[in-house]
């Protein structure tokens, strides 16, 4: 399975322990399905940079400790220049930040993949574009 996590799904690997963070378990199947190898992960270019700036701010004394479990996450970064253009396209076509669409961009551009987002804003926007799922409704084979 290849799936594309935007930052908001990744940054719930960090704050599993805030009592106000809801799905950590969800996110946490992710990476455990990272770790068996059932689950392959994509992203876009700034993936590391949008969440290690969150981590930053939100979490400065642990930041740096927590960027270097995100970089030892097994995962691949695809870009281009189709990757940007269906970026953009989205971006337009749903009135959204660039860089979420992105994320979905990278996931349209790879058969198969599917992006998963905890954003519900932009996939009640973007789901007829298809290959999108919110965290709440992933199902991961176990």
């Amino acid at each position: 399975m290849i799936l594309v996590v935007d930052a908001g799904v990744a940054l719930k690997w960090f704050f599993q322990s805030r009592d106000n963070e809801p799905d950590c378990d969800l996110a946490l199947a992710i990476l455990s399905g990272v770790d068996d190898e059932r689950i392959r992960l994509l992203q876009p270019p700034h993936f590391i940079a949008e969440v290690t700036a969150v981590l930053a701010r939100e979490k400065p004394e642990e930041a740096q400790n927590d960027l270097l479990d995100l970089l030892s996450i097994e995962s691949r970064c695809s870009d281009g220049p189709e990757i940007y253009t269906l970026a953009m396209d989205l971006a337009i076509r749903c009135q959204h930040h660039l860089f979420d669409t992105l994320y979905h961009a990278v996931a349209l551009n790879t058969h198969g993949a599917k992006l998963v987002t905890a954003d519900r804003r932009y996939y009640d926007k973007a789901f007829g574009f298809g290959q999108i799922v919110l965290l709440t409704d992933l199902k991961l084979a176990l």
